[in-house]
């Protein structure tokens, strides 16, 4: 499974939609796994975004479907980035350099 970052910043409706029913959080988190992705870790952070959540998916493109199934519905909007461990990038340094 590859690790993604999703970088979510809701909207003024999403933050109704969290101020009424905070428990929404963890039902699309589950949303998210039932489109083939697994929450690792999440975080609320202060910033430009609202959340950081570290998730595993088999496929970019599994991971595109859910970005869209997600900001379709109007409540978030979403960055995506592909993730790899440090250690597997040094190791494609390593090889690339022989």
């Amino acid at each position: 499974m590859a690790t993604y970052l999703m970088l979510s910043s809701l909207t003024d409706e999403g933050r109704k939609t969290l101020k009424q029913r905070p428990e929404r959080l963890q039902e699309v988190n589950k949303e998210l796994e039932s489109m083939g992705g697994r929450v690792i870790s999440q975080y609320a952070v202060l910033g430009l975004y609202d959340f950081v959540t570290i998730l595993e998916a088999p496929s970019n493109e599994v991971v595109a479907r859910i970005s869209v199934e997600l900001g379709a519905r109007g409540t978030v909007s979403i960055t995506t980035l592909p993730a790899m461990d440090v250690s597997t990038f040094t190791d494609i340094l390593k090889a690339s350099a022989k």
